[in-house]
């Protein structure tokens, strides 16, 4: 028989390791405040004509706002037990759909309008990169907005508050 002890250092374990290593893939997980995604989602005017895709969309928040200003809502998540509670909180909205999947090694849905990411400077250049690369694929603008830092290689479009707003162009076949 297993001592209660026992599990509980289990889970420990486990938590660290889900929450600890996924700092080395991507940004730390760290709740994000309705009041403020609301706001920004109101200056934005994000509505049913959007698809929202969270990049490293941890407990879902992000994604069940968004759904809350009628648009559909796709997260991306590697660490399982934010998959679990994202996917647990989300179940019955329609609009909200939780992959555990890497985004670094995923195409965007076709249907994407707008990308939301917690800025982390570290992984700017992989978010560039990958933007620029699905807005050439689509052949047309993909909106990032990043909470946090600003990009160092990139001028936004637009400011409010802690979010920065960018926008990706496709460029002409012989530039892609």
């Amino acid at each position: 028989m297993i001592s209660p002890s026992a599990v509980i250092i289990f889970i420990i374990v486990c938590l660290v390791v889900f929450f600890g290593l996924v700092v080395f893939v991507g940004a730390p997980y760290v709740p994000s405040q309705k009041k403020y995604v609301k706001r920004a989602f109101d200056y934005l005017g994000i509505d049913s004509a959007d698809l929202l895709v969270d990049v490293g969309s941890g407990d879902g928040i992000i994604l069940r706002i968004a759904s809350n200003y009628g648009a559909k809502a796709i997260g991306y998540e590697i660490n399982p037990v934010l998959v679990a509670i994202s996917r647990l909180l989300s179940f019955r909205d329609p609009h909200v759909k939780v992959l555990m999947q890497n985004l670094w090694l995923a195409k965007l849905p076709d249907e994407t309008t707008i990308v939301y990411a917690f800025a982390v400077q570290r992984d700017e250049k992989k978010l560039r990169t990958l933007l620029q690369r699905e807005a050439n694929r689509l052949g047309r603008p993909l909106k990032l907005l990043c909470f946090g830092s600003p990009f160092k290689h990139m001028q936004s479009v637009d400011t409010f508050e802690a979010y920065h707003l960018y926008i990706f162009q496709p460029l002409q076949p012989k530039n892609a």
